[in-house]
């Protein structure tokens, strides 16, 4: 693949994605960074909700079972997206940021990106290959028994054949997002969403493949997507490079790549295993607790969509200021993040608060689950007030590639939750269960705010190195 061969170390144009990172108003910037961002996430989110109504829609609970056991290996084949994208991106965000002083930054972007992209694909066809010849052994460590088998068999054997296509998926919208192109990273998670429903009612109302056509849909919309990103980067971007010629196993692409993404990996791991040693415990309480969890963390989802809009949209800009050394623009950026994070969780957990019989009852009228519901909520929703701040703490470390900082983020949730909610649930049953959360964000937030408080130092001194190469080494110096 070939692109435009304009230099990047020219002015950026007004109005084009990069202005946005280099030298737009900060408020303007995050407006484009970070809605399209919230918005696409809020799309997704009521995608899931349809495709189970199609799935039930076959009243069939063998199938529902299939696609809730087969949700955290669809959370793994992203996370290794994520290494890659995450990672990838952000580490590309630095270069444009140095690019605008330094020439030779281009090449050094097409390295990264390709490596991105293909290194994506080549670990998720061999997960997928892996996956495919241990199908059994599979299906059964995912918890499926009796009736689920077969169903469970069909979905995730269908998900692994398209592991290569949803792991490049993942980290191409990671890649067009570190150019600060935000409504196209939009547009095509919008566009797999759409294609996702379209396929879904062809497969599985129309051709009754059952969860097999769930997959196969969600694997064909993700080639739709790969196909829309790679026009867009091919014809738009005159930085990022597709082509296999540039792959690299260079150490200055992979340590400030695997450095970084593979935080994304430990958390998604963590995140596994906290749903559902938390299910497990919550269970044996009966189903009105688990109904009662399961909607207040659907409400607590809205401001959580809006928090991780601001958190995640924010990190290419911090990263572009860090690499070109602008500590103005990085604390700009980071003051206004801090600001509409505290407002958008401040507002929402209030509104919720106040109403919270009325918002609840909207959802379930049974009593038992009213009951318990309601406390469920309001920790739930003081969760999400820390959990914001924590996930903006995690971008600037990210950004800036403070490596050890971040993976140490990423681990401190699901190594605190579960003794946590195994004492809660030993000393207080339910209560314990329900409150164990709550205690494991305020605790890693503070691990957050103490490894922040200890790394501006070298921060400061990586925003003042000038370069990508000079700043990672300040930051190595620092004890990175």
């Amino acid at each position: 693949m070939t692109n435009a061969s304009t230099s990047t170390s020219s002015a950026p144009t007004v109005g084009s994605n990069r202005w946005y990172l280099s030298a737009a108003p900060i408020v303007r910037a995050l407006v484009h960074l970070c809605v399209p961002m919230a918005a696409a996430m809020i799309v997704g989110a009521v995608y899931n909700v349809i495709n189970a109504g199609f799935i039930g829609s076959l009243h069939d609970t063998s199938l529902l079972a299939a696609i809730t056991l087969g949700t955290p290996l669809l959370g793994l084949v992203m996370a290794v997206g994520g290494v890659f994208g995450v990672g990838g991106g952000a580490l590309i965000s630095r270069h444009l940021g140095a690019a605008e002083h330094d020439a030779s930054e281009a090449e050094r972007i097409k390295h990264v990106s390709s490596f991105a992209l293909w290194g994506a694909v080549i670990v998720g066809a061999v997960i997928g290959a892996a996956g495919l010849a241990l199908l059994p052994s599979v299906v059964t460590l995912l918890g499926a028994d009796g009736a689920a088998v077969p169903a469970t068999t069909s979905y995730v054997g269908v998900m692994l054949a398209f592991v290569p296509v949803l792991a490049a998926s993942f980290a191409l919208e990671q890649i067009v997002r570190a150019e600060g192109a935000a409504r196209q990273a939009m547009t095509g998670l919008i566009l797999s969403t759409v294609a996702n429903v379209v396929l879904d009612v062809l497969f599985i109302l129309v051709l009754h493949w059952g969860v097999a056509g769930a997959a196969l849909a969600t694997g064909l919309a993700n080639v739709a997507t790969i196909g829309y990103f790679v026009t867009w980067l091919q014809r738009t971007s005159e930085n990022v490079s597709l082509s296999p010629r540039w792959f690299t196993l260079s150490p200055a692409v992979l340590k400030p790549v695997f450095g970084v993404g593979s935080g994304e990996l430990i958390q998604s791991a963590f995140l596994i295993v906290t749903t559902l040693v938390l299910n497990n415990l919550a269970s044996a309480y009966g189903d009105g607790a688990l109904a009662a969890m399961g909607v207040a963390v659907r409400i607590a989802q809205v401001p959580e969509f809006l928090v991780m809009g601001v958190t995640i949209g924010v990190l290419p800009l911090l990263a572009y200021s860090f690499g070109k050394g602008d500590r103005a623009r990085f604390t700009s950026a980071l003051r206004a993040s801090a600001v509409t994070v505290g407002g958008i969780v401040l507002i929402f957990s209030t509104t919720v608060f106040l109403l919270r019989d009325q918002v609840f009852s909207a959802f379930s009228d049974d009593g038992s689950v009213l009951a318990i519901g309601v406390t469920i909520l309001t920790a739930q929703l003081v969760a999400t007030i820390v959990n914001g701040f924590t996930g903006l703490i995690t971008s600037v470390f990210q950004a800036t590639g403070r490596v050890l900082p971040a993976i140490v983020l990423s681990m401190a949730q699901g190594v605190l939750f579960v003794p946590i909610v195994l004492v809660g649930d030993a000393w207080f049953g339910l209560g314990g269960i329900v409150w164990a959360l709550t205690v494991t964000e305020v605790l890693v937030f503070a691990v957050g705010v103490v490894m922040w408080l200890a790394s501006r130092a070298a921060i400061e001194e990586g925003l003042a190195a000038g370069s990508v190469e000079r700043a990672e080494a300040a930051l190595d110096g620092a004890g990175a």
